[in-house]
Formats: structure tokens, sequence, C-alpha cells
């Protein structure tokens, strides 16, 4: 079944005000999306402040990138939303930001590891890099989708960080505990060498991710 957001403008304008409030994004960079309960995709518009933001100023476009509704123009990047919902059924919501420890993993083209419990739960396991693409490219939004498999989340090649969940809440919080991770890893190389979870502990709690995303 095709997992929607009930709501879905409220929601989207919630968690991108709370995006800046978090410092995962600067100005009116990233965007935020969800799945309407009709099929279309809510999203923010291009080059609007989150603190000026309001509810009128979201767009509505369907699957193929058309506007529905609004008197904006929608984010930039919206091929890397459509391309992340046309991908995964179970997608409500797409977090694309740029927080720094995290974008620091991207400009390294070095994935994220998975050192921490909470992290393999709620993210799936390693975040991985894409390959690089222009931003705006439709590119940014497949290479995206190969690193989305399995993963909450997947780090965008010299440019930040996605963010796939169920609603905008789930993906946010899987963007701030990346972000998180991000700088307790960077930090970790600065005392020594870093330790994986064991595999087996790894896969097992991947399978509690598996379970939680087609269960949300």
């Amino acid at each position: 079944m095709t997992r929607s957001v009930e709501n879905a403008p409220q929601a989207v304008l919630a968690a991108a005000k709370e995006m800046l409030a978090k410092g995962l994004v600067e100005g009116t960079a990233g965007n935020i999306s969800a799945r309407q309960e009709d099929g279309n995709i809510c999203v923010t518009p291009s080059s609007v402040d989150y603190t000026e933001m309001t509810l009128e100023d979201l767009v509505v476009v369907d699957l193929d990138g058309a506007v529905v509704s609004g008197e904006r123009s929608p984010s930039s990047e919206l091929p890397l939303h459509l391309a992340a919902y046309q991908a995964f059924d179970d997608v409500g919501s797409v977090i694309h930001s740029h927080p720094v420890y995290a974008t620091m993993f991207a400009v390294a083209r070095q994935p994220i590891p998975s050192c921490i419990d909470e992290f393999t739960i709620y993210v799936g396991g390693d975040v991985q890099v894409t390959e690089y693409a222009m931003s705006g490219h439709p590119d940014v939004g497949g290479n995206a989708v190969k690193a989305l498999q399995g993963r909450g989340a997947a780090l965008l090649a010299n440019h930040g960080l996605v963010a796939v969940g169920p609603n905008p809440s789930k993906a946010m919080h899987i963007t701030a505990l990346v972000e998180r991770s991000a700088f307790i890893i960077w930090g970790a190389h600065q005392l020594g060498p870093i330790h994986h979870l064991p595999e087996k502990v790894d896969r097992k709690f991947a399978g509690v991710y598996e379970f939680m995303r087609e269960n949300a």
C-alpha cells in the first residue's frame, strides 16, 4: 500500500521550520515534501525563507512534477523527491538538508559508518554516498534511490543529506540522528580508530529498521 501523510501541508510546514531551528540548513537551502492522501506531493517552494513561509507558499505537484496547486515554483530539487516517491511506496516524506557534519562526509565522499545501536535501528545501517550529480539534475534522484535501498538516509556527494520516512516528523528524526552520529563519529576519529558494530548485531538491528519501515 502506498504510504501517505494526513494533513500533509501542515506537517511539511512544521518540519521546514524545525529543520531551520535545528540548524540543519541556512537561509532557503534544503527542501521538504510529503505524499498527500490523494497521491499528489506537497513540497516546499523555491527561494522562500523558512521563517516567513506559510501554508499558502507550499506547492502541490503530481508524481510527474506538474503543478496541481500553488502560486510559487516548487523546489529546484523536486526531481530528487519524485524519484524517491516513485521508487518506494513506503515513503511518505522526503527531507533534503545541508547539516554540517553529515555534509563533511558527503564532501569527503565517505559513508557514515554504523557504529551506534540506535543509528542502525532508525537508519538501517551505514549511510552511503551517492555518485556525484549537479544540484537539480535528474541524476541526483536516480543516484539517491540506489543509495537509499534498505536505508533511511543517503549522502549526496558534495552536496548534503537526503532522508526518507513515513511522515515529515520521522524523516526529520532520521535527519537529526544522522547529523548527530556524523558529529560523534568525526570526533571519535580524533581519538583513534573507530569500531563498527559487530556484523551479527548490525544485521539484527537492520532487521528492526526494516520491520519499523514496513509497519510505521
